[in-house]
């Protein structure tokens, strides 16, 4: 489809978006530094980061937009092994820092028959199997799947779940980012904040159980979500954020709803960096604090901003 101004502005702030919230997160994940005052880019975290450089959680996203980027339908095989493949080149050559799941699942897949994605996808499941499957990984990386099919919500959710599914197996890996992948093409295309759009994408049995944990976010406040690696709670971890800064206006929103996601602890580059890809794509990126978005930078080849957007902007296009 055919995007107009504002949508390509809001197309642009997906991944802009999501690598500020990530950025602004990175210092005090899991306490490694002390959060006194506003978040800022000042680096370290749990990998070398330095002042403005974004982790494993835009690094991912980056390398399915590699693929959105050049392919229209990224359930095919074809697209899984390529997404495969630049996940396992991101493992070995990129990765400063990876989850534990993810790393075990990418590791798994190398050895054994079939196809790449084939090969990760038995992983994914035999990971799964051992009742540790249901991480924040596949959310955390989602955000740009919501560009990859703007005019169909059906095919927008059948990539969520298939790349999420190709490190999580478990059926909340993949609903969570089938949920926030939809909010996001909704955003995109309609400038609204409504995670209950995509609730009908998801099976029968499953629609209760999220439209209960999203009134839950509603109605508690943030702090309340944490330990947030669990891929239900940090979903309600980074709506519950967006949800009790509402208020703080266009310009605002933004800025308001990513901090408070970190205030609350934890996973805060990943709880931010899920909530900053949706406010990115509901704002656009011409809304974005100027000295955030001149200093984000990172994997690959420490490009920034412009490049973020270009690629956003092919993956919206395919």
């Amino acid at each position: 489809m055919e995007l107009s101004d504002l949508q390509r502005d809001r197309a642009s702030g997906v991944l802009l978006g999501q690598a500020i919230g990530d950025a602004l997160g990175v210092p005090y994940e899991f306490g490694s530094a002390p959060l006194n005052g506003p978040a800022q880019m000042i680096g370290g975290g749990l990998g070398p980061y330095r002042p403005g450089e974004w982790s494993d959680d835009t690094q991912m996203a980056i390398c399915i937009a590699q693929v959105g980027a050049i392919r229209r339908d990224l359930t095919s095989t074809p697209s899984l092994d390529a997404i495969a493949a630049q996940f396992v080149n991101w493992r070995h050559h990129g990765a400063s820092d990876i989850g534990t799941g993810t790393r075990w699942v990418l590791d798994a897949a190398l050895s054994g028959e079939g196809r790449l994605s084939q090969r990760m996808l038995r992983a994914s499941q035999a990971y799964a199997e051992g009742g540790r499957g249901a991480g924040n990984g596949a959310l955390m990386r989602t955000g740009i799947v919501g560009l990859t099919n703007l005019s169909d919500r059906d095919a927008t959710a059948a990539a969520a779940k298939a790349i999420a599914a190709l490190t999580h197996a478990d059926q909340r890996c993949q609903d969570s980012a089938v949920l926030w992948s939809e909010a996001v093409r909704v955003a995109v295309i309609d400038g609204v904040l409504d995670l209950r759009s995509g609730l009908d994408l998801l099976g029968e049995d499953q629609q209760a159980f999220w439209a209960a944990a999203i009134d839950e976010a509603e109605r508690n406040d943030p702090s309340r979500f944490r330990p947030n690696g669990f891929t239900v709670t940090a979903l309600q971890a980074a709506w519950s954020a967006i949800w009790a800064t509402k208020d703080a206006g266009p310009g605002a929103h933004f800025g308001a709803a990513v901090q408070r996601a970190i205030q609350i602890g934890d996973d805060t580059d990943t709880v931010a960096a899920i909530a900053g890809a949706l406010l990115g794509a509901q704002s656009g990126a011409s809304v974005l604090l100027a000295e955030w978005v001149e200093r984000v930078h990172g994997w690959p080849g420490g490009i920034g901003s412009d490049a973020l957007i270009e690629l956003a902007l092919a993956t919206a296009g395919g």
